[in-house]
Formats: C-alpha cells, structure tokens, sequence
C-alpha cells in the first residue's frame, strides 16, 4: 500500500533574488539568543555557498545551470557538453527531469515537491535542495538555492501530525506499440524479423503520490489469452529482469516521467506464421522503494545486468541470473 504525506500548506512567496550566484544574508535582531542562532544559520549557510561556486567552478567547463525562482514553481535548465554524460540521469531531490534532450534537462517543479528542504530565519525564507547524477560511470552533486522574502505576517502553522497516513484510488494502467521514437502510436503491427518494436505503458497518477511504473513481467504468446495450451517465449521474468537483453539488443530507454517505462525489443523467431501477443504484468509502486523484487534491469554487454532508474544501485540486478526474493535490506529507500 502507499504512503502519502499529510497536506502542505503553500504559502504565496516574494520573490527576492533569484540568482543562485547571490548567497547574502541580513539578520538583524536584539535578542542575544536569536543572534547567536541566526550567526549559526547564516555560518552554515555561508559555507554552503563557498561550497557551491566550488563545484560551480568545477562545472562550468562543462555545463551551464540555469535558474529561475519563482514564487510558486522553480525552473532549472542544466545544459551539458559532455557526451558520456546522460542528462536523463540528472535528479532534482526525488524529482525526475520534466523534459530531456541528448543535452539538456529541464526540471518546472513546485518548491513543495521534490523533497526541498526550507529555512526560515529572519526576514527570509531559504529553499534548497541538490542536483544529482549518478550513473556506473560518474557521479556528481550540485547545490540548488532559492531565496525569498518572509511574509510579514508568516507564522509557523500549528497542527496535529497524523501518522499512518495513506490513499486509495483506482488507477488507471495504458501499454501499446510506438512509432519509433516514441512520440505516437505505431502505424503498424507488423516488424521484420531482428528490427526494433517499440513498447511503452503508463500509469495516470490522479492524485496519487508520484508512482513509479514497472514492468514485472512480459511473456510473448501466440494466443491472445494466456491458455495451458500457449506457446510462451518469457520476455520479462524474475521480477523486473528483462531477460531477452541477454541475447538480442532488447533495451529499457531512459526514463524520462516516473509515471512510463518504454522498452525497445528486437524482434525475434518465435510462433512463425501466427500473430505473436505480448502479455505484460504493471506494477506502480514507490520510487524511492526499490529493492530484488520491485526494480527494471537490463543486460549490458560487456559490463552485467544494470539498473534503468539508478545504475550506481545495480547490486538489485544481481538475481536476475537465478531467483530475485525479496531483501529489504538492499532496498535504495534503506540507504544500504
């Protein structure tokens, strides 16, 4: 079951700078006691900045960020120049990019998703949050910052917390055939032997929290219903492996909503004659809640099974080679 997290009041903000190149703080105050606090955050919040214009230093040679603080959403633009870098792979918090190219990503998020942590101190009010990559390759963080005026009359709100919180709601799954670049549906059924066959499924998220979609298993039958009798050629097994990268150039595409997961099959000598259906098995579940069991793997050649959503996290592959059962103790959302 999923959980959802208690409604967030958000607060119409001011904005008051919105150059992450200025990190400046005014605190003002006579109290003897709220001084020293506010030195404190101002301190830590100091070295953050000196933190920033060294990795952004480091960056710069590569990459330009570009961002925009307004008082309901953020807008962050990476560009980058390198070509092993995968812009789909960037991160902002648990947020997934909202649009990517072969070099550039685009997050539009509101400043209460994305897990954005806040500050308040003085007359401001402090967003920040981190800009991650990690893939098999490389792995770099990059500091986000937004600034804004406290409201005069902005008090922290008093409430009750409510715990075991969760939702329901009936979701609603989509799987088809593509064009081949995904951005329709395919023309045609019909694939010669050893081409690509492009798949993709979704799931609508409604009020859900974010969902990440699966795809737990795919079986490749020459009946459209499952029957005793069927011909079966496993495409998808053993909870998210997709086992048919073993021998073909079958691939998961990068992930560009968690909400889709596309795949590109090579089509394969299987039900000669008859029409061949796929029959897939879709699991939405937690993003932040991978483990054995809930996961999207692909064979690499020359390199092993790799995870889609996160390869530095590729270990949750390592059972596709013989029986994936559950171990939450290798889940990502553990921090194992």
């Amino acid at each position: 079951m999923l959980t959802t997290a208690a409604p967030v009041t958000h607060d119409p903000l001011q904005v008051k700078d919105i150059s992450v190149n200025q990190c400046s703080l005014t605190l003002t105050n006579n109290s003897t006691d709220s001084v020293f606090l506010l030195f404190s955050v101002m301190m830590a919040f100091s070295r953050q900045c000196v933190l920033f214009f060294c990795l952004l230093a480091a960056f710069s040679v590569y990459a330009d960020m570009r961002l925009d603080c307004r008082p309901d959403f953020v807008t962050l633009v990476w560009t980058e120049s390198r070509i092993h870098v995968d812009p789909s792979l960037l991160r902002l918090g648990s947020c997934f990019p909202t649009s990517v190219t072969a070099m550039e990503a685009v997050f539009s998020v509101d400043l209460n998703d994305c897990n954005f942590d806040r500050l308040v101190t003085g007359d401001q009010m402090i967003y920040t949050n981190d800009l991650t990559y990690i893939s098999s390759h490389e792995s770099f963080s990059h500091p986000v910052v937004c600034v804004y005026d406290r409201p005069k009359d902005w008090f922290p709100l008093i409430y009750d917390p409510v715990f075991n919180t969760h939702g329901e709601a009936g979701l609603v799954f989509h799987a088809g055939l593509m064009n081949d670049d995904f951005s329709g549906p395919a023309v045609s059924n019909t694939f010669p032997l050893g081409s690509s066959i492009p798949v993709m499924a979704s799931v609508e998220e409604a009020t859900h929290q974010p969902l990440l979609l699966l795809l737990e298993e795919c079986l490749a039958a020459d009946t459209p219903q499952l029957v005793p009798e069927s011909n079966v050629y496993t495409v998808i097994g053993n909870k998210g492996c997709l086992v048919d990268s073993r021998v073909s150039r079958s691939r998961f595409e990068p992930r560009i909503k968690s909400s889709e997961i596309k795949v590109s099959l090579q089509a394969f000598r299987f039900a000669l004659g008859k029409e061949v259906f796929i029959h897939c098995k879709l699991l939405a579940w937690d993003p932040m809640g991978l483990d054995n069991t809930k996961k999207a793997c692909h064979y690499v050649k020359d390199h092993g099974w790799e995870l889609l959503d996160n390869p530095a996290y590729s270990n949750l592959c390592d059972c596709c080679d013989s029986s994936c059962k559950s171990r939450k103790t290798r889940s990502i959302g553990s921090g194992s």
